[in-house]
């Protein structure tokens, strides 16, 4: 079986040292490079290929919304997980509109690294349970509730999978419908909650407990 590739970005060398070494802690796991600012993050990710990059946010020369940008254009099969100490729900939303599908803070990292790594090397998303607890707080109201009443059972698992970074034709073949009718749903899901972006459905899945954190 092929190891699972990381590229570890962070400008502080003892942190990639203790992420190196719980990440290999995992017999299949291997860190296939490190980098110390975010232009390095990028080229060691365009030559690598990783299949997870883990990048900290304040990394000088490009940080890090920008470099999960320009990652996921260099390498568009690369997941990207958020390493940070700033615990913002306008970060989070920031990131995940870059490409990034997890995010966790760093005196978390002991508890919650190993799985949010094996979370997106199964392609699912995985954010902090403080973000994700944060963030739903300012969504409780009875007015999310009633968005939430609207949409029918079949929009709400359509909702679940296009959070958790399915196609419209991987949600088509996963429900067997046609991706017509799989478009559709989007278009009405979109509409009945007022969004305009995937980056505003992935953090309503994440406030209302949709997909797991």
């Amino acid at each position: 079986m092929t190891p699972l590739s990381i590229l570890i970005a962070d400008d502080h060398a003892v942190v990639r040292a203790g992420l190196r070494t719980l990440l290999e802690s995992h017999s299949r796991w291997q860190v296939c490079a490190e980098a110390a600012d975010g232009r390095d993050a990028v080229e060691k990710a365009a030559k690598h290929k990783p299949h997870i990059a883990i990048l900290d946010i304040g990394m000088p020369l490009l940080n890090g919304v920008e470099a999960t940008r320009q990652i996921r254009k260099a390498s568009p099969a690369t997941e990207i997980l958020i390493l940070t100490m700033h615990e913002s729900d306008d970060l989070v939303q920031q990131v995940v509109e870059a490409g990034a599908r997890g995010y966790i803070l760093k005196d978390e990292a002991d508890r919650a690294l190993l799985d949010a790594v094996q979370a997106l090397s199964l392609h699912k998303p995985y954010f902090s349970v403080r973000v994700s607890e944060a963030a739903g707080a300012t969504d409780a109201s009875d007015s999310a509730r009633t968005s939430r009443s609207r949409l029918t059972p079949r929009e709400r698992e359509i909702l679940q999978l296009l959070a958790e970074g399915k196609s419209n034709k991987q949600v088509a073949n996963l429900l067997a419908i046609s991706v017509n009718t799989a478009e559709a749903h989007r278009a009405n899901i979109m509409l009945k909650l007022d969004f305009h972006s995937l980056a505003e459905l992935i953090m309503y899945a994440i406030r209302n407990n949709i997909i797991r954190t």
